[in-house]
């Protein structure tokens, strides 16, 4: 009996002294951090910037009308190809015809004046000689003479005031015929007929200060095409003119465009007229230039377009999500300073580097300074590096690829 209670007791003791083992393992186990591994190696970066926006043409027109009329003869089809000076549209000028036959009556009215006023002033000259004679041989008195020389510059005078008249008259016909050669709309440039929002038959209405005139078509010249973008304010100081950019359309699936970017706007893009509110998201707008659009593109085409801001060839680099930004040590409270930095491996435990960084890539970033090439260093999880300090023991964590599964089973 002494004996099988002396066996249970050292089986209990041993029990007991492996748990004890197993918790001191474990333990030490949960102080380990397992981490992904990754080492400071030297690549190829590109640096982008991405954004949407649509297709427009580098020259358009909008042609509204200057004249108040019916629309009687409407030339064109949305989509024609015209050419330079090519008829596009009538406006009815039956009462514009009338005004500028009637000032054309009006100058040769004056005319016929005019002569009538040379006439008179050519008697009114004769009066003057005769009555200069009969004074100088002292048969007529000096008033008589007055009198002659009175009518005579009077005379001269209303031919010059009908000059004037003639002047008028002549620039209210030229403008009168102005105003009549404005009913027939032809083409500024060679372009496409991109929209045509009237019908023949509707009158054309011409603007003023509150109000837009109507627009009766639009022309664009398609030979130099433009990606207008929208970028954003957080991207638009990296965006410089003469950037080289990828433009795709959405017309056009599975293709790209080469491009350059042409302009970069100064004031951010207003919406229905208006500024963003600080609510909004402020873009601003960048055009690109294609090269070589496809044939049948027009605007309004939605695209995208990936603008190259900076290139750096075999730049040292780590993945972006190993890159920790954290509170810097004696920050003024209230008024904390971040700095950027890695987790640094040495012995199995991990030490914060503060570094440089530069050039941003699709999934890595530059290191200018704070690190060395192959020094190994974090790279993930994320809840891990957030968490990590100085001195933290880490472990290498084994990321398995999406197969892995199928390899064991296999």
């Amino acid at each position: 009996m002494r004996r099988r209670t002396k066996i249970i007791g050292g089986i209990v003791v041993l029990v007991i002294a492996g748990l004890l083992s197993v918790g001191v393992a474990s333990r030490r186990g949960k102080d380990i951090t397992p981490v992904t591994y990754g080492n400071l190696a030297r690549q190829d970066l590109t640096s982008k910037v991405s954004a949407n926006g649509r297709i427009d043409a580098k020259r358009k027109v909008d042609l509204s009308a200057n004249v108040m009329g019916q629309v009687v003869n409407l030339a064109v089809r949305e989509g024609d190809v015209v050419k330079k000076g090519d008829f596009l549209l009538q406006i009815d000028q039956k009462q514009l015809a009338a005004t500028a036959r009637s000032a054309d009556a009006a100058l040769q009215a004056v005319f016929s004046d005019r002569d009538a006023a040379k006439a008179m002033a050519v008697a009114a000259e004769q009066d003057y000689q005769r009555a200069q004679k009969n004074y100088e041989q002292k048969i007529t008195p000096r008033s008589e003479l007055d009198r002659a020389q009175s009518g005579r510059d009077s005379a001269r005078a209303n031919v010059m005031a009908l000059d004037q008249r003639i002047s008028q008259a002549r620039e209210n016909l030229n403008a009168a015929r102005d105003t009549l050669q404005k009913t027939t709309m032809r083409a500024p440039m060679a372009g496409v007929v991109t929209a045509l929002p009237v019908e023949e038959g509707e009158v054309a209405v011409i603007g003023t200060m509150n109000n837009a005139g109507t627009v009766l078509m639009t022309i664009a010249d398609m030979s130099v095409v433009e990606a207008v973008m929208e970028v954003d304010e957080t991207d638009v100081p990296s965006v410089k003119v003469g950037q080289r950019a990828t433009v795709t359309i959405d017309a056009y699936p599975n293709k790209t465009f080469p491009g350059l970017v042409t302009e970069v706007a100064s004031s951010p893009i207003k919406r229905n007229g208006v500024s963003a509110s600080t609510t909004e998201a402020v873009n601003f707008e960048v055009k690109i230039q294609i090269e070589n659009p496809p044939a049948g593109v027009r605007p309004g085409f939605s695209a995208s377009a990936d603008i190259i801001t900076g290139t750096r060839p075999k730049a040292l680099a780590i993945p972006i999500q190993a890159l920790v930004v954290r509170e810097k040590p004696g920050s003024t409270p209230g008024k904390p300073l971040d700095e950027e930095g890695i987790y640094a491996i040495q012995n199995g435990a991990v030490k914060f580097h503060p570094v440089k960084t530069g050039l941003s890539g699709d999934s890595s970033i530059e290191i200018v300074s704070g690190a060395k090439e192959g020094e190994q260093i974090v790279t993930g999880p994320f809840r891990a590096l957030r968490e990590l300090k100085d001195g933290t023991k880490v472990k290498e964590q084994k990321e398995e690829g999406p197969n892995a599964g199928a390899d064991k089973k296999s």
